[in-house]
């Protein structure tokens, strides 16, 4: 009995040696990584890799604007008479500034603006444009030319009833609460953001930059829900103090 007992551990211990010489041994990712990374560490990378830049010639100004262009501006009818009374101041920094070509087109009564070869800048056009804009919209002239001398000028057109769904003397109310008795709160609104605000019929129209237009935005937008003009002059006194002192 003692000689079987002896026999099978044996017999187990050789079997189990064949067992782990037959399997290979596989490398963990990890350790094959460590290994490329050595490699790489004692590699001579100190010779510069050449490298040639493409060598683009400058564009002349004549094939940089391309072919004319036109923009056309629509005028409604109740802006007519304030065109044509106004037609020189605007006809003037467009013609002799911006290097542009005007005019009003009496048959689809729109004010079309064209590039001539005298346009010396490709972005005049969106300038001129804009201007135009501003003025039919209700903006007066010497607030739209600011458009043309300055770059960081933007418009912007949002309507009372996409803030809250009104009708009838709800809506006249809230269109009374932004204008203020003899306008006195678009007037605030105006000099403590620093922007321009026309209110016609339900849209209200915005003049100034990005960061100015945002607090003009958003103190509109408390009037039209109902907040009382005292909160919103505190609040917008509080936001342009801290936009000051950040710059």
């Amino acid at each position: 009995m003692d000689s079987d007992n002896n026999v099978a551990p044996a017999c187990a211990a050789s079997e189990s040696v064949d067992d782990t010489e037959s399997f290979t041994k596989v490398k963990s990712k990890k350790t094959q990584k460590r290994k490329r990374e050595q490699d790489g560490v004692g590699m001579d990378t100190e010779e510069p890799v050449a490298c040639k830049r493409p060598q683009f010639p400058p564009i002349s100004g004549d094939k940089l604007k391309g072919a004319d262009e036109m923009r056309k501006v629509a005028v409604p009818a109740h802006r007519y008479t304030p065109l044509k009374e106004n037609w020189l101041k605007i006809f003037t920094p467009i013609v002799e500034n911006l290097q542009l070509q005007v005019r009003f087109n009496l048959k689809t009564r729109n004010v079309e603006i064209k590039t001539c070869k005298d346009t010396q800048d490709i972005g005049s056009l969106t300038r001129a444009s804009d201007f135009v804009k501003a003025f039919v919209l209700g903006f007066q002239v010497e607030d739209a030319l600011a458009l043309i001398r300055l770059d960081e000028l933007f418009l912007e057109t949002f309507d009372v009833t996409d803030v809250k769904p009104l009708k009838g003397d709800h809506l006249s109310r809230a269109i009374g609460r932004i204008a203020g008795k003899g306008g006195k709160t678009k007037f605030t609104i105006e000099n403590v953001t620093k922007t321009r605000i026309v209110l016609a019929d339900t849209k209200v129209h915005l003049l100034g930059s990005f960061q100015n237009i945002k607090m003009a935005r958003t103190a509109i937008c408390n009037l039209i829900l109902g907040s009382p003009p005292s909160k919103v002059y505190g609040n917008i006194r509080t936001v342009a103090s801290r936009a000051a002192e950040r710059f």
